[in-house]
């Protein structure tokens, strides 16, 4: 959960439009949760010259469940090629808290175990930075988003 807090850090700058077709309604979650189908929505905002997109996968059972194939349109690049940064929190990425279950759950960890789960708890990138071209001011990302991730995705020029 840290993780996430420390995506939301890195957005700054002025929130801007985003929507998305696995989004449920507010109402919706209100009134009966998020336990029929995920939530997949997407939240996103601007600064100079980078746009932030944090996208999540949420289910209120914390089961296994089928990955979101995200489709994302990111519209509004202020140059022909941009870098892109993915960054990930799931089961295998960004978070302690699996690797200690992974360890047994240990009540004492050993400095090894210790040193283990600090690793695990930093903020990682799904994968090296990429530049992209965006022809017309805008690009598409297509990715596998797990059930309970959250991707931060940042396009900078």
């Amino acid at each position: 959960m840290l993780n996430v807090f420390r995506m939301f850090g890195m957005m700054g700058g002025e929130r801007v439009e985003s929507s998305s077709s696995g989004a449920l309604e507010v109402d919706a979650i209100i009134a009966g949760g998020v336990r029929e189908k995920p939530d997949v929505g997407a939240l996103a905002s601007r600064k100079e010259r980078a746009i932030t997109v944090l996208v999540w996968n949420y289910h209120d059972d914390d089961l296994p469940g089928p990955p979101a194939d995200v489709a994302l349109t990111v519209s509004g690049i202020g140059a022909r090629r941009a870098l892109v940064h993915h960054y990930r929190v799931d089961g295998a990425h960004g978070n302690s808290y699996e690797v200690w279950k992974q360890l047994g759950s240990p009540q004492t960890p050993t400095p090894s175990q210790y040193a283990q789960m600090e690793r695990a708890s930093q903020l990682a990138l799904l994968s090296s930075p990429e530049w992209r071209t965006a022809p017309d001011a805008r690009m598409t990302l297509r990715f596998s988003l797990p059930r309970q991730g959250v991707s931060l995705i940042t396009v900078s020029w």
